[in-house]
């Protein structure tokens, strides 16, 4: 224990950091379980019961996202909930990943092997719920830690009630959710209120998912009213949200042809892309340069479109002349590449701003313009009020005022600060 200079021993300072990285772990090992309980199934050839989702790459994004997001968030704004929300999502993934792995090797496959196997499977629909529930206040919640109004706040006391009265709903049926496990009696069930409790068990889990909808129509209402740093915020939101629905659109074309490689990596691109942008809106990185950076996003993967299919084209082209397994088409390809690749980076780019970062275009043009006027003009009240037009068109800024120093006034005939003769 640190002692102060007084007689009184100083208190121990724990770090920030130590609980939310403790939580951070704990869901990493859930979502690790998966794949050994999926070893274990196979060696007990039952492979049909093995999960194999944290084993692919893309789930491992999408199961890693939200926690890791909610641990720095946690640590660096620990007064804000989201933080903490988007960490219970990720401890409830890796809870479920873990309780239904434990329930399926200590029930069906090892029957009697693992203790207290009949409880994860009564429960672990109650973690996925508790998941979903966290999601939806995650949504409701997001950038500003918050509730959009008062009005509100009815709302969130039915979205936070509805995991509890869940959670009291599943223990006292009589049997598991899960229809895997139907055969197994619960010991705490009430025979006699069954239908009273499934109803609310049913109406719970709605509540619960119509949650996640309410928290996503919060966000379009507060973008709507947002102003300034919020709006900024949201427009991270907004694109995640424009990725996300491109990659499960992707997906569901993956889904219509079959395609086994392109559909997890899609499902898994829409999941994992949005806790970056909530925890980027909530610590206001960069929040002004989006523009930017969008118009950096698009107009590099425009150019490289544009290259590639360059790039095919010679190698076509001049493979039917010299022949395809010859060296001097991969260079001369390669050479014309090179050559084409600022001059049309630079036209994208152009074209992109013009398209897609207007005020970095307009502002740009005002300030080319000004600098021409700049070479011509004489009058120095005509260049303050054009001056301070300029960093207002292209600043924006709340205030804007311009000092000009004075040169001191020299007394008519002094020598000594009279201007030197000029050679001749």
């Amino acid at each position: 224990m640190t002692t102060t200079s007084g007689s009184r021993p100083g208190r121990v300072r724990r770090s920030p950091a130590l609980f939310p990285g403790s939580l951070w772990v704990l869901a990493m090992l859930g979502i690790a379980a998966d794949p050994w309980f999926a070893h274990l199934l196979r060696q007990a050839g039952r492979a049909d019961l093995a999960r194999g989702n944290t084993s692919d790459l893309a789930w491992l994004l999408a199961l890693v996202s939200a926690p890791t997001v909610g641990a720095v968030l946690a640590t660096r704004r620990p007064r804000h909930p989201v933080g903490w929300l988007l960490l219970g999502l990720g401890v409830s993934i890796g809870l479920l990943t873990f309780a239904d792995s434990y329930a399926l090797y200590g029930l069906l496959v090892r029957p009697g092997s693992l203790p207290a196997a009949r409880w994860s499977a009564i429960y672990s629909p109650a973690v996925t719920l508790t998941g979903i529930a966290c999601l939806g206040f995650v949504l409701l919640l997001t950038p500003t830690g918050s509730l959009p109004s008062p009005r509100w706040r009815w709302w969130a006391r039915v979205a936070a009630a509805a995991p509890v009265v869940y959670l009291v709903a599943i223990t006292l049926k009589s049997e598991p959710a899960d229809p895997a496990y139907r055969s197994l009696t619960n010991p705490l069930g009430l025979q006699a209120f069954q239908l009273p409790i499934t109803i609310t068990h049913i109406v719970a889990s709605i509540i619960i998912v119509v949650a996640v909808v309410v928290g996503a129509l919060s966000l379009v209402v507060r973008f709507r009213r947002a102003r300034g740093t919020e709006r900024q915020q949201l427009r991270w939101v907004a694109l995640a949200a424009v990725l996300a629905s491109v990659a499960v659109l992707v997906g569901l074309a993956g889904m219509a042809t079959r395609n086994t490689v392109l559909l997890p990596w899609a499902f898994g691109i829409s999941v994992a892309v949005l806790p970056p942008a909530i925890g980027a809106a909530i610590l206001r990185y960069r929040l002004y340069d989006l523009d930017r950076i969008l118009s950096r996003t698009l107009a590099y993967g425009l150019l490289t479109l544009l290259l590639a299919g360059a790039y095919t084209v010679v190698v076509l082209g001049l493979g039917q002349v010299l022949g395809r397994d010859s060296s001097l088409v991969v260079a001369a390809a390669t050479l014309a590449v090179a050559a084409a690749f600022q001059p049309a980076r630079r036209r994208i780019q152009a074209t992109v701003d013009r398209r897609f970062n207007r005020r970095r275009y307009d502002a740009a043009r005002t300030i080319a313009a000004f600098s021409g006027r700049l070479r011509e003009q004489v009058d120095l009240d005509t260049l303050r009020g054009e001056l301070l037009m300029v960093v207002e068109q292209t600043m924006q800024p709340t205030l804007t005022w311009l000092w000009l120093r004075q040169a001191a006034s020299v007394p008519v005939g002094d020598p000594a600060h009279d201007p030197p003769a000029a050679a001749e």
